[in-house]
């Protein structure tokens, strides 16, 4: 691979996908598409390249940026998130909805569905407390062969060893040959729908809460801040973002403030945009509520 090659690479990456490659990531881009390059019938990444610049190559395309995306996950992921979920989120939000009865819950870039389906596992763990109730967990994800494989819900025994409880495998898991099926009504509760964050996502409507984790890592700084803002118009204003372990707003942008004492949980900045209010013709100061 030349370093025009790369050059050219790293533009497709981040306009298609949003992912930030520096410049010393050429060994991770001929890994992951030597093979992707041969399967295509073509000699290497140069080859590749040509094919992609000649403008009749869409589907090759899509699949090498799906090739560059990482789409590590497993259930219950770093669990703090899942704490905060249980202990923080729900109660608060099961008071606030008790006239509605309806909770919506997005995850975005959402891999092979082991995140997704690890909040409908806790969600189905309430039982009677949210019986009667309309649950949305909408599970997103630029590449459509992990949103297959997540609709699925099938996992290898390796996939199920990682980070899920063994009473919970024998709860909502069947097992099949040397699979694991998820069971129906865990399944059901899971919607799937392709969808590159660098694009409007307006049109998913409003959510309780949403997990974005683990994804805005690889954009840069403009691009996160653009990704807070839209946000930001989808989160209810009484809502939750829960984002990686390595990953803040701070500094980035003031559309969210952090939960106090709770790494990785933020609520939508309310105040950001307020206005000067008057009271007897004395003007009360009213400043935006920076990210902490």
């Amino acid at each position: 691979m030349t370093p025009l090659d790369y050059e050219f690479l790293r533009k497709l990456l981040k306009e298609r996908s949003g992912l930030d490659l520096s410049a010393d990531k050429q060994y991770l881009v001929e890994s992951r598409l030597v093979p992707l390059a041969r399967k295509a019938g073509l000699p290497g990444i140069s080859e590749l390249v040509v094919k992609i610049k000649a403008g009749f190559a869409e589907a090759l395309t899509a699949e090498v940026v799906e090739a560059m995306t990482t789409n590590e996950t497993f259930f219950f992921r770093d669990k703090l998130p899942f704490d905060h979920l249980r202990d923080t989120m729900l109660p608060a939000l099961l008071q606030a909805r008790s006239a509605r009865r309806s909770l919506r819950i997005w995850c975005a870039a959402s891999s092979t569905g082991q995140e997704p389906y690890s909040i409908a596992m806790c969600l189905k763990g309430l039982g009677a407390a949210i019986a009667g109730w309309k649950i949305d967990i909408v599970a997103t994800d630029l590449s459509q062969g992990v949103l297959e494989k997540s609709r699925a819900g099938i996992f290898s025994q390796f996939e199920v060893q990682r980070g899920l409880p063994i009473q919970l495998l024998v709860k909502h898991f069947t097992q099949i040959g040397d699979m694991w099926q998820l069971n129906a009504d865990i399944r059901s509760m899971v919607q799937h729908r392709q969808l590159n964050l660098l694009q409007d996502f307006g049109h998913l409507g409003t959510f309780d809460v949403v997990f974005c984790r683990n994804v805005l890592i690889y954009f840069d700084q403009d691009t996160k801040a653009g990704i807070f803002e839209r946000l930001s118009r989808v989160v209810e204003s009484d809502g939750f973002l829960v984002l990686g372990a390595a990953e803040s707003v701070v500094g980035i942008s003031d559309a969210f403030k952090p939960y106090p004492e709770r790494r990785g949980l933020y609520r939508p900045n309310g105040t950001r945009n307020a206005k000067p209010s008057f009271v007897g013709m004395i003007p009360q100061k009213v400043s935006a509520l920076a990210a902490r």
